[in-house]
């Protein structure tokens, strides 16, 4: 499995990038957004992956940061929504864009998007809610301490933080990681997508 690639940045062509490592050329997969963000021909460009494998194919897809991946991840777990279809959508929507309309049933948003009609985007907010849903449940019955729960309570105050709070589960990330983002966060005055950006950007701090 390839977590990323890191090399030079050959070609550039449509819809996908080609990146050398060792030699070897990689055609990786992007939306257009992704490859206009990626870097130019000669750059040392690094990309997270994810590599699918099939009966008539083998092809791997890339994305310049890890919430774009989870996205796209998350977005192949519904059914009936393909890698073409999700990697379309991640060039037209920002990954808290997206959060933002699953935990307040916008289904305005989404079926806007390329290839999303108003019956998958009813779809992708039906079963992306159930499976927030049962991971809460399952990482609520793991938790031994009770300082996470402690938290969500005081978070659970302010709606517009439990908001935030939600949507950064809803791209993939654990209540203990949340929790960490949201300490380091002045969250005075600050709109539901301005919190939710800056919980990412602490988010991928390593």
């Amino acid at each position: 499995m390839l977590a990323y690639i890191k090399g030079e940045l050959t070609i550039k062509a449509r819809g996908y990038i080609v990146i050398e490592v060792g030699g070897l050329g990689y055609k990786v997969y992007m939306s257009d957004l992704a490859m206009e963000n990626v870097g130019k021909i000669g750059d040392i460009v690094k990309v997270h992956t994810y590599y699918r494998v099939m009966e008539d194919d083998i092809s791997i897809f890339g994305f310049n940061t890890q919430e774009e991946l989870r996205l796209f991840e998350l977005l192949l777990s519904v059914s009936g929504v393909g890698a073409k279809t999700a990697i379309t959508m991640l060039g037209t929507i920002e990954p808290s864009d997206f959060a933002i309309a699953i935990i307040s049933n916008d289904i305005n948003t989404l079926k806007k998007l390329p290839g999303i009609g108003i019956k998958t985007a009813q779809r992708i907010v039906l079963e992306l809610k159930d499976k927030l849903k049962k991971e809460q449940q399952i990482e609520e019955l793991s938790i031994a301490s009770s300082k996470v729960m402690d938290m969500k309570k005081a978070i659970e105050k302010d709606s517009k933080e439990e908001e935030a709070f939600t949507a950064l589960q809803v791209l993939g990330y654990n209540s203990k990681e949340i929790e960490k983002a949201m300490e380091k966060i002045d969250k005075k005055n600050m709109s539901l997508e301005e919190m939710i950006k800056a919980g990412l950007k602490q988010l991928s701090i390593k």
